[in-house]
């Protein structure tokens, strides 16, 4: 049954061999890794305007400087990451290139930045979709972490049918709103330019009370570089195609480049079209908590608790299309359907930088192996559940985890850029070609441009929002860098401590081998058990039980002898009616005797086939089991009885399991289960 639902939401598995066939294509790549960046566009415009209307309708003045400066450092930001997947396409991203030129402590640094991002990205991207769907579904605005959650759920049963399915359903939807939007933003250039309309926005007539007036000018200035941090976050996303590099098709480097650039060249135009339309239609904005106080009408009085505060490209739609036009209901749509979806963009990114930090022992070495549709699926599970919890916890509020938000990737993005110029000027030592140096000074000086750039956005992302929120991310970062630095001196010291030694020699045997095969009854589970002990030829072989019932004691002992087992039975004494430590007591003294002996215990155990079956079977020597391997020079050997059961597991009976086993009258129901006793 198991399977079986695994199958109709997975689909079934795939071969290694496979792999190629799950490789994207630049026109499934670009939704894929790309729809985190573009959908930034419904939200970073509108955070410029939320911040700057702190002090006014008279500081929307700021805004197309503060686009500019975003623009500026995003192109930047892209052309410097066209160098790092040419230089490394392993799919290592940031983390390779700070680990290799910086060390692991940087690059470590970068993983904990990008983990935090990643599942930040999911959890604002989705809370952010779910607001729009509730501004016209009040069951959904009613119940927004639960519906986030659900939305979280479905996005990790698509990612784990597999990278290129996933692609597919989410190429169509991205590739609408990109369509959707710039078409938005050429219509309502072409309105305003060439025909000379009048564009108005629902909230052009509004007014905007300001909550800080007469502000210095170290104030204004602070303000303004609030804004422009807040709307850096139209830079989320960029670094996933470099993250992802080894899932496009040959030429891996030159198709996410190309893939990288086409992102960038969308994603300004939509960014800077939505800011410009905005300001040109009257848009009014205020944040969400004094909406209702801060928003005035025409006549001067608030707006109040009744008015719902459209986003910015609903209310840009509404000025080039009309409210309640077919295409505004469009543009609406597919503006929630994308910020959805971006999600998927960590749903890709951080799976494949799990396995990376996995197969450098940071991780566990789970995340490393691939799900049976070829996906990473234990990093897309731990991804989703991190999402989860963070949506829970905040209660899907997007304006406090915006406040969480671009601190990781700035990180990320200042570290990456500083190792690049590392890399370039070591290669430059050695490089003698005159048009390759050439190359490589215009690679390096492009990244040492960047990293200046992050590092100054990094700092007053920290100053504008650290008290906000940010100060939750400095804090996970570390916790996650310390957790991971834990793990790897965890396999550096299981390693050192397997190591074959020179003095190692491992043809030495113990001396004997001491049996003990642990029984409650005598049925067929117990002569398997004990046959298979006497095959195995040990030194010595006693069957061992436990008498915590006189009367049931003495009626095994009498049974024993009456069938001439040949085998001696020894009985432990439990005067407290525990089973458990009398065994490790025995096995304990019989270690003690003979110290360079080993004793092998032989556990008999049943088969079942129904999950409830297993709680009613086999938990005494599950116990003992755990307890015994904490034992050394003991060795535990588990005896398999299928029951029925279990023949529907294999389709056919073993030759072995056939008769059942019937529980004596007045025997408790731990008394079927082997080691028992």
């Amino acid at each position: 049954m198991t399977d079986l639902l695994k199958r109709l939401l997975v689909g079934r598995a795939l071969r290694s061999g496979q792999l190629h066939e799950q490789l994207l294509p630049k026109r499934i790549a670009l939704p894929v890794f790309a729809s985190d960046a573009l959908s930034s566009v419904a939200y970073a415009p509108q955070e410029i305007l939320v911040i700057l209307s702190l002090a006014g309708v008279s500081f929307y003045a700021y805004s197309p400087w503060v686009a500019a400066a975003v623009v500026v450092v995003m192109l930047t930001v892209v052309a410097s990451y066209r160098q790092n997947v040419h230089a490394y396409p392993s799919g290592g991203g940031d983390y390779e290139v700070a680990t290799t030129n910086l060390g692991p402590n940087a690059g470590l640094t970068v993983a904990s930045a990008l983990m935090v991002d990643y599942v930040l990205t999911v959890a604002v991207s989705v809370a952010n979709g779910v607001d729009y769907v509730g501004a016209t579904i009040p069951f959904v605005a009613s119940h927004k972490p639960a519906v986030a959650i659900g939305i979280v759920v479905l996005l990790t049963v698509v990612n784990l049918r597999g990278l290129r399915e996933s692609g597919a359903a989410f190429a169509v939807p991205t590739y609408a709103f990109m369509v959707a939007v710039l078409g938005m933003v050429l219509w309502g250039g072409v309105r305003l330019l060439i025909f000379g309309d009048e564009l108005r926005a629902p909230s052009a007539g509004f007014d905007i009370v300001p909550e800080q007036t007469n502000l210095t000018a170290f104030a204004a200035a602070f303000l303004v570089l609030r804004a422009f941090s807040s709307g850096c976050a139209a830079l989320t996303g960029v670094e996933a195609i470099s993250n992802g590099v080894p899932a496009f098709r040959k030429p891996k480097s030159g198709n996410a480049a190309t893939t990288l650039l086409m992102m960038g060249v969308i994603a300004i135009s939509m960014f800077g079209g939505i800011i410009a339309l905005g300001l040109a239609s009257g848009v009014k904005v205020a944040e969400p908590s004094v909406v209702a106080e801060d928003l005035l009408r025409p006549d001067g009085t608030p707006v109040g608790p009744g008015y719902h505060q459209q986003p910015i490209i609903a209310q840009v739609a509404d000025a080039v299309f009309g409210g309640g036009s077919l295409l505004f209901v469009l543009i609406s749509a597919v503006t929630a359907l994308i910020l959805f979806l971006a999600a998927n963009t960590a749903f890709n990114g951080f799976p494949v930088l799990g396995s990376i930090l996995a197969q450098d022992r940071y991780l566990p070495r789970q995340l490393h192996t691939r799900g049976d549709r070829l996906a990473f699926s234990n990093g897309i599970v731990i991804l989703a559940t991190a999402a989860c919890l963070l949506l829970w916890g905040f209660q899907a509020d997007v304006s406090r985890l915006l406040n969480l938000y671009i601190v990781g990737v700035f990180v990320s993005f200042t570290l990456s850029q500083t190792g690049m110029v590392i890399h370039w000027t070591r290669h430059l030592k050695t490089e003698t070609d005159p048009r390759t140096r050439h190359q490589m000074h215009r690679s390096r000086a492009i990244n040492f441009f960047g990293g200046v750039m992050t590092g100054l956005v990094l700092v007053v992302v920290l100053l504008t929002k650290f008290l906000v929120g940010a100060w939750i991310v400095c804090i996970a970062m570390p916790v996650l860098f310390l957790m991971m630095k834990g793990i790897r001196r965890h396999y550096d010291n299981v390693a050192a401590e397997l190591e074959i030694t020179g003095d190692y020699d491992a043809t030495v045997l113990p001396a004997r081998n001491h049996a003990i095969v642990l029984i409650s009854k005598i049925h067929k589970p117990t002569m398997r058990a004990l046959a298979y002990a006497r095959a195995t030829r040990p030194s010595t072989l006693e069957a061992v039980t436990v008498g915590v019932d006189g009367a049931e004691a003495r009626q095994l002992q009498d049974e024993w002898e009456r069938r001439g087992i040949p085998v001696p039975l020894k009985m432990l004494d439990s005067p407290y009616r525990e089973i458990t430590q009398p065994v490790l007591d025995y096995v304990k003294q019989v270690r003690r005797r003979s110290p360079r002996d080993v004793v092998t215990v032989f556990i008999p155990e049943y088969v079942v086939g129904h999950w409830w079956e297993h709680l009613l079977h086999n938990q005494s020597a599950l116990r003992l089991k755990a307890r015994l391997l904490f034992k050394p020079g003991v060795m535990v050997t588990s005896v398999p009885w299928q029951l029925h059961s279990s023949d529907r597991l294999t389709g056919r009976p073993e030759p072995f399991a056939a008769g059942s086993v019937r529980r004596p009258s007045g025997r408790h129901a731990e008394d079927e289960e082997i080691g028992a006793r």
